[in-house]
This record gives C-alpha cells, structure tokens and sequence, in this order.
C-alpha cells in the first residue's frame, strides 16, 4: 500500500547532482525529464555553484526520447556541453526516464572517454534510492571512471588523507563545515584532501586520493561506501568518526582520535589541542555573566530533527557543554538497518547521566505530530528545517534551522563543525532568545 510523505528532508538519487556542482569546475549533465534538476535546486540547492541551478545541461527528454529512446539526445547535450561550459570534469546523471527506458548511458559516455574526455557516468534513476546513498555512488563512479586512470603512481604520501564529512547543499552548512574539518585536521599535522568547497584545489585533489595514507569518515553512514571501495582498490585504510564533532569537547576527542590513530606527533598534537580550547572556552568565560543571567530565558530541553550525523553532534555539544537536556531525538535520513543501532548505542550513551529516546523517520507531518503531543511545560529548542517554522511558533519554541530545506535562512560559509563551529551554535541560540525579549 502507498503512502503519502509530508515535509520531505531530502531529494530523490538524482539529488547527487548537488555533489557534482562542490567540485571546483565540475558539471552534471542530466539525463532526464524537464523539471527534475530544477526541483531538487529549489530544495536543498541555495547558490548555484560553478555551473549550477539553471545553467545545469539537460536532455529535457520528452514523449519522443520516451518511444525512440534519448542515447542520440544525450550525445548532442554531451557535445554542446563540451563546447559551451570550460569546466574540469564532466559527470553524467541519469533520471527516472532515461533508467526505466534503459538508455544505455555507459556505451554513450564511453564513446567520450575513449577520447580521453574528463568525463564520468553514475545511473542516479530518482526511484532507485535518495541522494544520501547516491552521494557514495557518484563519488565512486568519479574514482573508478576518472581518478583511476592517473593512479599509476602508487606511492604513499605520508600525512595525506582524504576526509568524506558531510553531503553537499544537503547539508547546507557544509562549506563552512568542511573548511573547520580542514581547518583542524591540518593544525594537527595532516595533509587534507577536502575535495569540495572552497577549500578543495578542485579536480586536480581529486587526482591525489590514490596516494592517501588513509582516509577518514566523519559521518553516521554516509561515506563509508566510499571508504571500504577505496579500502577495496588502493588498499587505503580508514578512520571513521560516526558524527559530526561540535564544540571543545567533541572535537577534542575526534582530534585526538585521529591523531592515535595516524600516531602523530603527540607534543604537536597537544600543542595545537591546547590552543584551540584556550580559545574556545575564553568566549565561553567571558560572558559567563550573560549566560548565568539568561539561564532562565534558555531552552530547557531540545528537539532534534536532523540526519544521523547531525542529530547525535548536536545532542552531545547542547547537552554535554550547553546544560540543556535531551527531549525526543528524530533522525530523518532513511538511515540503512544494518547502521541504526550504533546511533541508538550513540544517544543510548550521550553523557555518563543521561541517555536519549531517539526515532528513524522520513515522515515530517508524523514528527510533528508526536511533538504536538508532548507536554510543554518547559521552554524547547527545535532543530530542524524550514518545514518546523510553524510547529514552533504554535508550541512557542526556539528554531535553529539547521536540515534542508533552510528557505528562511541565507547561508554563505556558516559551519557548525568542531571548535568554531560550538560557538556559532552558541551565538544562534542566545540570537533567537535575545529576539524574544521586550
């Protein structure tokens, strides 16, 4: 029987076109019907990349590419791509139409590689998955299709490692949040392949994952495909970390995690450690006042409505630096089976005191329901998306829009990741209370 979904958090498989557009002069090219690419822009794309949004080359197939099949389509599209877009690397995109067609895009995009053309294939049919999982596919697809061919050379780099973190404009933090990772990682003496963003050298990074010497994952589940195919081809280790680290406590610990684990220099390690907590916990010190002041105004418990990575990331910062207690955990990422208890063993085990009651669900409208019919005798944080703006107003609780969709929110390179990333969540916060006082 269907079922109908409300407040959708996340986009069919041809959402990964989003990952395509983080890589420095990279372009999708959708194979697939009009309106697609469009749609998943308006969800979870803010900004439109390199070539992005409606510069994004597309087939627009139609009833004719339907009957007669799209193949001779797609070459045209490929061609005047190649002649209109200077771009690095051009990765192909299959929707719905093209896939249940059968369009055979790898002997069309193999025509172009022969050619030696920088160019890749992933089968993203929107039906076949959601873009959390098509994010490890087209990364992989890249690797195997592109990156092998200049692997010739497989020496080692010491020091080298590439991080998989989060998802691109999925989450809409997440130029912000790989700049920190980066950030902190190289302060403790890696060399870091980023790969997106801003702080990514581009295609030309993307060429130096063989030489790895390991990689790390900074995620409940996502990126670890990525991780064990890499583990598979180039026989590179990883390091997982299974949520995104927030505030001086947590990034400690992921630092000095990694840092075991790479066996790096201690007295560097703590030097930099040192330093980073200094900093932190100084903004922390110096409106102690303020804070002790507005204890009462605060949030007194919180609501989370985000992926796994997220969810368990900010219980364990608000909780464990913030004071401010757990109330029912949401997670809404269509999290696999085989990695749900390890997140229900992560809040099972959030502080040495408290524990969280934590649901996986894809329905936004049930979610909201179930808080609707909590008790509210305290005043609750919510963090979600733009879809929680109206639940709560009507509950009279604070918003911090952290999920897709953000629509009320303009997020140039805002992160909430590790030491910089706790201060900014400290800062919205006490920004919404203040707002509420007369």
């Amino acid at each position: 029987m269907s079922k109908i979904i409300e407040q959708p958090r996340y986009s069919c498989a041809l959402g990964v076109q989003q990952t395509v557009i983080a890589i420095k002069r990279a372009v999708p090219i959708v194979h697939a019907g009009p309106g697609c690419s469009t749609k998943i822009s308006r969800l979870i794309g803010q900004g439109e990349g390199y070539a992005g949004g409606s510069t994004i080359p597309c087939t627009n197939s139609s009833e004719s590419e339907i009957v007669f099949g799209g193949e001779k389509k797609l070459r045209t599209v490929i061609d005047g791509s190649f002649k209109v877009i200077d771009a690095d690397l051009y990765v192909v995109l299959s929707g719905c139409t093209s896939d249940i067609v059968g369009d055979n895009i790898e002997s069309v995009t193999g025509e172009y590689q022969k050619q030696d053309k920088p160019i890749a294939f992933a089968e993203t049919g929107g039906f076949k998955s959601n873009n959390y999982v098509s994010h490890d596919i087209v990364v992989n697809a890249i690797i195997d299709q592109y990156v092998d061919k200049f692997a010739e050379d497989k020496t080692v780099e010491k020091g080298l490692v590439n991080v998989f973190v989060t998802i691109p404009y999925q989450d809409p933090y997440w130029n912000g949040n790989l700049e920190e990772i980066k950030r902190i990682l190289q302060g403790i003496g890696l060399k870091v392949n980023i790969l997106f963003g801003n702080e990514s050298g581009g295609v030309e990074e993307w060429k130096t994952i063989p030489k790895a010497e390991f990689n790390i994952v900074v995620s409940s589940w996502v990126g670890l495909n990525i991780a064990n195919h890499l583990k598979d081809k180039y026989n590179t280790p990883y390091f997982h970390f299974p949520y995104l680290p927030i505030g001086g406590e947590e990034t400690t610990k992921f630092l000095r995690q990694v840092a075991d684990y790479a066996k790096l220099d201690k007295t560097k390690v703590d030097a930099f450690i040192a330093k980073e907590e200094e900093k932190f916990y100084s903004h922390i010190e110096r409106t102690a006042d303020f804070m002790l002041e507005f204890r009462y105004g605060i949030p007194r418990r919180f609501y989370t409505i985000l992926d796994a990575s997220y969810a368990v990331g900010f219980a364990k910062f608000l909780l464990n630096e913030l004071g401010i207690i757990p109330a029912k955990q949401f997670v809404i990422d269509d999290t696999p089976q085989k990695y749900q208890q390890q997140i229900i063993d992560q809040f099972k085990t959030i502080s040495p005191y408290r524990s969280a009651e934590v649901t996986f669900s894809i329905d936004g409208g049930e979610i909201q329901e179930e808080i609707r019919k909590e008790p509210q005798n305290n005043r609750a944080l919510i963090l979600g998306s733009g879809w929680e703006r109206d639940l709560a107003k009507d509950i009279g609780a604070d918003l911090l829009i952290v999920s897709a969709p953000v629509n009320y929110r303009l997020i140039l390179n805002c992160g909430y990741a590790g030491y910089n990333g706790g201060l900014r969540v400290i800062e919205d916060i006490y920004d919404r209370v203040l707002d509420t006082y007369r």
